[in-house]
């Protein structure tokens, strides 16, 4: 199968890249190896987005949303109107394997359904693949959790929530109020200034009053099938604990990037190796678009302020093609 350009990547970003490419008159695929936005698909299911729904707009579909800010479940369906809207390629359920050069200006996208001839490649994979491990003896217990679905299962249930940022306290919040015993362990000494201003007073208020307890400047240090020891300022403390949700973040997989022979920078805080201006990789017409750029600083792109990469990209793989006309 022959294509302008394959698109790995299935979320706002990818979706983005694919209606640029429409516009340009491109053959392209979206190669998802999840569901569609398999990443919002993952979020919880009470999430309430930071951005209102103007601004995770894409390819000129309204997001009518019934608060400001939309929840997950109507970004779903926003999502799915605006693939049907346009019409996008999109093969979900397609995981890359492997991007051969074939040595005469093409690429080989193999995948686990397909093999794919394109002159251009777009990852935008986002980064919500792998966690961010504790690292700590008893992490791979069952009663750890790195990724967050609802509060129901903790009801009455002791807990302890690991991390100071918006996921952490909004998963303090809700198992709380399902009478979930919650504790917050976090290893800086407030929570992170990025807390959604309208959940902070609550938090805060929780905190203060002892509903929720927190442990700041401390860091688990074993977990165990009934307790969790914890360091802490004034030493190491041992809790009765049922589950431990660890909200620590997540990061784009590396491992799979290196494996595609991308380079990533060798700075402080990791990220793939590209143009700032052009998003170009270190291999010719192979591109990144969207969060993916960002490496480490997940917080550095967002759909709102990455949705320009889309039309960039596209306008340099045209002006490419016609060029070799």
């Amino acid at each position: 199968m022959q294509e302008d350009v394959i698109i790995i990547g299935g979320g706002p970003i990818g979706l983005a890249c694919g209606i640029e490419a429409t516009k340009r008159g491109l053959r392209y695929r979206i190669l998802e190896k999840g569901c569609l936005v398999n990443a919002i698909y993952n979020y919880p299911k009470n999430m309430t987005f930071f951005s209102t729904s103007v601004r995770l707009e894409i390819g000129e579909v309204p997001f009518i949303s019934h608060g400001i800010k939309p929840t997950r479940t109507e970004a779903l369906e926003y999502y799915r109107r605006v693939k049907s809207h346009w019409d996008l390629k999109v093969n979900t359920y397609e995981k890359v394997l492997d991007i051969i050069d074939d040595g005469q200006g093409q690429y080989l996208v193999k995948t686990t359904k397909a093999t794919y001839s394109t002159y251009a490649v777009v990852i935008a994979t986002g980064f919500y693949d792998l966690p961010n491990l504790l690292g700590v003896e008893g992490e791979n217990l069952p009663k750890v959790k790195h990724y967050f679905d609802e509060p129901h299962p903790y009801a009455d249930q002791k807990i302890i929530i690991v991390g100071g940022g918006n996921s952490a306290v909004d998963v303090a919040l809700e198992t709380y109020r399902r009478g979930a015993e919650v504790t917050m362990v976090i290893r800086k000494d407030s929570l992170k200034k990025s807390v959604k201003y309208w959940v902070l007073p609550d938090i805060e208020n929780r905190i203060k009053e002892g509903s929720i307890q927190a442990y700041f400047n401390s860091t688990i240090k074993e977990i165990k099938d009934t307790s969790v020891q914890i360091q802490t300022p004034e030493g190491i403390k041992e809790l009765d604990n049922d589950f431990v949700l660890a909200m620590t973040g997540y990061r784009p997989d590396f491992q799979w990037l290196t494996q595609m022979g991308l380079q990533l920078t060798v700075e402080e805080k990791v990220r793939p190796l590209h143009n700032e201006s052009t998003f170009e990789s270190n291999r010719p017409h192979i591109y990144y678009a969207g969060v993916v750029c960002g490496g480490l600083e997940t917080n550095k792109w967002f759909i709102e302020n990455a949705r320009f990469h889309a039309e960039v990209i596209m306008e340099q793989i045209e002006q490419n093609i016609k060029n070799l006309v």
